[in-house]
């Protein structure tokens, strides 16, 4: 089933059952107004959905509109971000000369929950100076993941994939990189695209607790990059093993793949600017790709001969004094 929201002007939107063209949709109706509230109570939800699915398959949803979904979830309890594709890291390492992470144990950081942006929005930064990038991502939601938790049992507790951009500021992490602490100004919000979908849909492409599909990313209508998830050294069962070590995490738990990245870049390139910078300056001694400017825009979208996720379609613009979150 794939999932969306529509802005109905509340903090959580209306939780919409979508077609499998996407196309149309129809709401699930009071008992379901939002997903953050059904995703903890997800088997009566499916119960529910099976219906509303019947009727958008039979043609009686309404049309939809992309404009006006917002994140299928706008806002949630948790979001843990991995770094699970390796490559990315050593291309990191080797181009910054820093010394290889000393580490069995996946690499993941709590990130903003309350906010996440519309595929479609704008995306408001302070100033270019940051440096603005993006980060092709695929990631999961759970259901209530007890502590403790196996790998294998967390297949189980995946009920949502979703497809998003981590945007990050270059300029603003090297400082809280090196306080030990973690992310605030360096990571904003991060976008999704507007469809959320149970695993079943993405079909033989969902594989092992990982996206076996090329996230293509352009840039300015310019191909940037399509490498494949598949290429995850963790699955998303094994990264929600790790985050509940030594805590449950709540229904509603988005983690992250982090930044999409193939050992084969020199044919299906990046999903992020610092990646590409870092091939530069392997290859040449210096970058010569440039950060993201006001105006410039990003698409992302997972190549698949089916509609699955909608695509991330947005423009950096200039943040206003006093911008609240939505």
């Amino acid at each position: 089933m794939r999932f969306a929201t529509r802005d109905n002007g509340t903090a959580d939107g209306e939780l919409l059952l979508v077609a499998s063209d996407g196309s149309s949709a129809l709401p699930l109706g009071p008992r379901w107004p939002s997903l953050l509230h059904a995703i903890t109570q997800w088997p009566e939800l499916m119960w529910d959905a099976a219906s509303v699915a019947e009727k958008v398959a039979r043609g009686e949803g309404e049309p939809l509109d992309p404009a006006s979904l917002r994140a299928p979830l706008p806002r949630t309890w948790q979001w843990l971000d991995g770094s699970a594709f390796p490559q990315h890291g050593e291309l990191m390492q080797k181009a910054f000369h820093l010394p290889p992470m000393e580490t069995d144990k996946p690499l993941m950081y709590q990130g903003l929950s309350h906010q996440f942006l519309s595929g479609h929005a704008d995306v408001p930064v302070p100033t270019e100076d940051d440096c603005i990038d993006f980060e092709g991502e695929f990631a999961v939601v759970t259901d209530d993941v007890p502590m403790g938790c196996t790998a294998s049992e967390a297949l189980g507790h995946i009920k949502l994939v979703l497809l998003l951009n981590d945007w990050s500021l270059r300029a603003v992490a090297p400082a809280e990189m090196k306080t030990g602490f973690g992310w605030i100004q360096a990571k904003p919000a991060c976008s999704v695209a507007p469809f959320a979908l149970t695993p079943d849909e993405l079909g033989d492409a969902w594989r092992d607790g990982r996206v076996c599909l090329p996230l293509r990313v352009e840039v300015n209508g310019a191909w940037f990059g399509h490498p494949n998830g598949e290429a995850m050294a963790y699955g998303f069962h094994e990264l929600i093993a790790h985050a509940s070590r030594t805590r449950a995490l709540c229904a509603g738990t988005i983690v992250g793949s982090g930044t999409v990245s193939n050992t084969n870049y020199d044919m299906v390139g990046s999903t992020c600017i610092s990646e590409r910078r870092a091939i530069e300056m392997i290859a040449t001694g210096e970058a010569s790709t440039g950060f993201l400017r006001f105006g410039d825009r990003v698409r992302m979208i997972a190549q698949s001969d089916t509609v699955l996720f909608g695509a991330i379609d947005q423009q950096v613009c200039a943040s206003s004094s006093g911008q609240t979150a939505e």
